[in-house]
């Protein structure tokens, strides 16, 4: 079997194979071990590929250092660009830094900046860990993954499955086109609700973001 193969693991799912659950139980286990007491916590998301000169690598670096000396903790996927910002941001402002690594065959790689690593083979695990300890999510310019983690909080909030934490877009540029068209398309189709469309706020300025997480939250 070669590396791309192995990336198939939901297709390895047989009957012969149950013991692979086990491997599943074991990263859940890791994972509510290591966070069950980092206190309240925000998830940053968006695109790996995001350079350090980059503006928006310098806004997630400035929100997330806010956040932390607000007591809050910061939670990544663990990667670089966006991710590697957020998590330098924490670590630099003396709190604590989360990364949820996920093993890919390219551009996922561990970035330097936390002080709590863990490493999942399984998305839908690390998933639930992204929802289960955070009280915002806080949602950087990013590609197809950043666009699944932002529409599965969705989903889970309209489904009233989680509690309708804060979600935020970063960066108006970016995410207006997407909104408009959730409004013209969805919304128009009568596909959604109108009170689905207040599950998305769009801001650019991270004291407004840190201030909007705050209302909300009482710590």
């Amino acid at each position: 079997m070669n590396g791309m193969e192995k990336q198939y693991i939901v297709d390895d799912f047989k009957l012969e194979e149950s013991w692979r659950l086990f491997k599943i139980i074991g990263e859940f286990v890791e994972g509510i071990d290591a966070l069950h007491n980092i206190g309240p916590a925000v998830s940053f998301f968006g695109s790996a590929r995001t350079k350090p000169g980059d503006p928006y690598y310098k806004i997630a670096e400035k929100t997330a250092a806010l956040f932390v000396k607000n007591k809050f903790a910061v939670i990544t996927g663990g990667g670089g660009g966006i991710m590697a910002a957020a998590n330098k941001g924490a670590l630099d402002a003396g709190g604590t830094s989360v990364g949820l690594n996920i093993v890919l065959p390219f551009e996922q790689k561990p970035n330097p900046f936390t002080n709590i690593e863990i490493e999942f083979k399984y998305f839908f695990i690390r998933k639930v860990m992204f929802v289960k300890y955070a009280l915002a999510y806080i949602i950087f310019p990013g590609g197809l993954g950043t666009l699944d983690e932002l529409f599965e909080a969705v989903t889970l909030i309209q489904t009233k499955r989680i509690r309708p934490f804060p979600l935020i877009l970063v960066g108006s540029s970016y995410w207006s086109g997407l909104v408009d068209w959730i409004k013209d398309r969805l919304l128009e189709h009568k596909m959604i609700s109108p009170e689905d469309l207040n599950i998305l706020k769009i801001m650019d300025d991270p004291e407004e973001i840190l201030k909007t997480v705050e209302h909300v939250i009482v710590l």
